[in-house]
């Protein structure tokens, strides 16, 4: 099994064309089982398509409108279209830049079999940037949770307020949690979000029997302005102790081309891979 997150600050990078290309073909070579992306836009003004007959999306509510550029939408069309069958969704959270539809999507190999979402934030409502949903699917038993939480220091809505209201919830499922996502909380600083979590969840990347530097953002970029030291504020936690055989960061120039502000998080955990979607119908 590999488990990969990215915020994708989709469509606001410099040759989008070229890094959703790179992106794809990333995929295809490592087959991840279950992705969680961040960052996932769709053009307000873009036109709906219908996707009631698009056999591999799932809806989070009947309500979602999917635009014809929506991000996570093309990289599953392209990587079907390469032969590589993801199952998918996608959970609004807020407008973007004033012209996005910005939100959370995963992709999965195998079937979803239930889908939840609820709010972390305080704030719901959709013009608020600093509205925080969460998404999470059921995979083979095992829940999936897809975060882009805020910032520890944030007065109207701190972290650790959206971490309590997250750990209500976690806390009353049954079977494994994998937390995947943009925690907006470096590992390297004490007493704030990263504590918090690790006081009860396991960080995966020091569970693996083989890890790099870990590290996802080098210098400023959107909602760290004025930083200029490399920081790891993209995980993957697990409510238990698991083997894990590898933490490796994609998407750094280094294995795999850089696509977005942020480097993504894979994990590979020691259990045989069974994909059940691939190739076309």
């Amino acid at each position: 099994m590999k488990l990969l997150t990215l915020n994708t600050h989709s469509w606001l990078e410099e040759q989008p064309d070229a890094k959703l290309d790179a992106l794809v073909e990333t995929i295809l070579a490592n087959q991840f089982d279950v992705i969680a992306f961040q960052e996932v836009n769709q053009s307000i003004a873009e036109s709906v398509i219908d996707v009631s007959n698009h056999f591999a999306y799932q809806a989070a509510e009947p309500t979602i409108q999917i635009k014809r550029n929506n991000f996570a939408f093309i990289v599953q069309q392209k990587l079907e279209q390469a032969g590589l069958r993801y199952v998918w969704t996608w959970q609004p959270a807020h407008i973007g830049y004033d012209i996005y539809d910005e939100g959370l999507a995963f992709l999965s190999l195998y079937p979803i079999q239930e889908i939840k979402t609820f709010y972390a934030s305080k704030s719901k409502a959709y013009e608020n940037y600093k509205t925080r949903p969460v998404l999470g699917v059921q995979i083979e038993g095992s829940w999936y949770f897809n975060l882009h939480l805020g910032w520890w220091e944030d007065d109207n809505d701190s972290f650790k307020d959206q971490w309590l209201k997250c750990s209500a919830v976690f806390d009353s499922l049954p079977g494994p949690i994998y937390l995947m996502g943009d925690f907006n909380n470096p590992a390297q600083v004490n007493n704030e979000g990263y504590e918090l979590v690790s006081q009860k969840w396991f960080d995966t990347f020091y569970l693996a029997a083989k890890r790099d530097t870990g590290y996802t953002i080098e210098k400023n970029i959107d909602g760290w302005s004025e930083n200029n030291e490399q920081l790891r504020i993209d995980f993957i936690f697990t409510n238990q102790p698991i083997d894990i055989l590898i933490s490796e960061v994609f998407f750094n120039g280094l294995n795999s081309p850089i696509v977005s502000d942020h480097y993504g998080v894979s994990i590979e955990l020691a259990k045989e891979k069974a994909p059940i979607y691939s190739g076309s119908e």
